[in-house]
């Protein structure tokens, strides 16, 4: 049986029983449209400005024509939902609240309530784009989110703000001026791919969440690119920060990840003076143990990789240092072992020589060595570091191996880029 509903102007064409298409042209037609929906529904907006906060209810599809997009004035939530199974695609929304306390949002996803899509958004607004707490297979596909660029970087909301989630989806998204971009808290099984994030803390920061996956997004212009910390089973591949300020990969309190094939270049430290261990850095290893790290390009960074408080147990091999100010820092003493298999790192400072041309150098490779540790340990004498009394030292340190046993060794270091030479080429050659 066909249904006919007339709302004010609200125009519903109907197909069948479980199904009907609502056009609307006002914000009163689209809360009436809203409220006389039923499970599977469509409503579509007409191009124009639809003021207030809305609520979907119902197993529908919210869709917006171009040029439609919801206005919230500055207030609250612009859309929340509370169904599963509802999408809302094609439509801006703008001038939601600024209370992250109210978890004021450009769509909140209530909790319980799953399965739902959102895609084709221009999200603008001061709290957070998209939150979703307690809920599962979320998918945000293909969206732009901007944050207000004026304010202080912390007092935003985060792009996409995810806190017990599990299995979500996001691809293709672009996101400005926000918190972070993507921050994931205790969530489950996120997947995100071809993102990319501008002007903002950190790209994607995940938090207490296991066997989230990552690859080809790209960072710029952020404080930091990717930030795991206290978690667990992360892939992160495939994906690229430049010119970020203090980290391009942070390993914070993480295990059992895999960071591979990704790039960190032209990490800076923009902020003035310089003090102790507040240089840009590629890769900072802090507390995290048992990751592995391979195949990634660090390059042009203040200080390449940079490890603190044992980071000592991560397997890192094929990567590219190159160029960086300080290719590594390590303050600690235990002898650290990076390659694996008989195959290492590729290093722009290696001046080691490779005598049966089998692409590995025939000279195990120190970055550091005790001096540098010691000015690391007390900046206060740096000004010793280029006297020719530490030159001299630093020259007999080298030629008598004072360090051996000591700090960062790449015992089997690439002569050639990794690309250019194959693993098991290489293994078999070296066995």
């Amino acid at each position: 049986m066909k249904r006919l509903v007339l709302c004010a102007a609200v125009i519903m064409l109907s197909f069948s029983a479980a199904a009907a298409d609502f056009y609307v042209s006002s914000a009163p037609e689209l809360s009436q449209a809203l409220a006389a929906a039923a499970d599977g529904d469509r409503i579509v907006l007409r191009p124009g400005e639809y003021a207030g906060n809305f609520v979907i209810s119902k197993k529908i599809k919210l869709k917006g024509s171009p040029g439609a997009f919801i206005d919230a004035k500055g207030k609250g939530t612009a859309l929340l939902i509370r169904s599963s199974d509802a999408e809302v695609s094609d439509l801006g929304i703008k001038n939601f609240g600024s209370d992250l306390y109210e978890r004021d949002a450009g769509v909140r996803i209530d909790e319980g309530f799953k399965n739902v899509r959102l895609h084709q958004l221009n999200i603008t607004g001061p709290g957070f784009g998209v939150r979703a707490d307690r809920t599962e297979n979320v998918t945000v596909e293909n969206c732009e989110i901007r944050g207000e660029r004026k304010m202080h970087v912390l007092d935003r909301g985060d792009g996409v703000y995810f806190n017990y989630v599990k299995n979500a989806s996001l691809s293709g998204n672009k996101v400005l001026y926000t918190r972070d971009g993507f921050y994931f808290e205790n969530t489950d099984n996120t997947d995100s791919r071809g993102n990319s994030f501008a002007g903002l803390q950190y790209g994607i920061h995940y938090m207490f969440t296991h066997g989230d996956r990552t690859q080809d997004n790209k960072a710029r212009a952020v404080i930091g690119g990717y930030a795991l910390m206290s978690s667990e089973r992360i892939r992160l591949e495939n994906s690229e920060s430049q010119g970020a300020v203090e980290f391009g990969v942070l390993l914070n309190e993480t295990k059992d990840s895999i960071v591979r094939g990704n790039k960190a270049v032209k990490t800076h430290n923009r902020r003035g003076r310089r003090e102790l261990d507040t240089e840009g850095k590629g890769l900072f290893i802090y507390g995290a143990g048992a990751n592995i790290v391979e195949n990634n390009t660090f390059e042009g960074n203040d200080v390449g990789i940079g490890i603190a408080l044992g980071g000592e147990e991560n397997t890192l091999t094929r990567n590219r240092i190159i160029n960086n100010r300080l290719q590594v820092r390590y303050v600690g003493s235990s002898r650290l072992e990076w390659s694996s298999g008989k195959i290492g790192n590729y290093w722009s400072g290696y001046q080691g020589w490779d005598l049966n041309r089998d692409g590995i150098g025939d000279v195990p490779y120190q970055p550091n060595d005790s001096l540098d540790r010691l000015f690391w340990l007390y900046p206060q004498i740096r000004f010793l570091m280029e006297s020719p009394l530490i030159v001299l030292l630093k020259f007999m340190t080298a030629k008598f191996d004072f360090d051996k046993d000591k700090g960062v060794t790449d015992s089997y270091p690439l002569i050639v880029d990794p690309d250019s030479v194959s693993a098991e080429r290489v293994s078999n050659e070296r066995s």
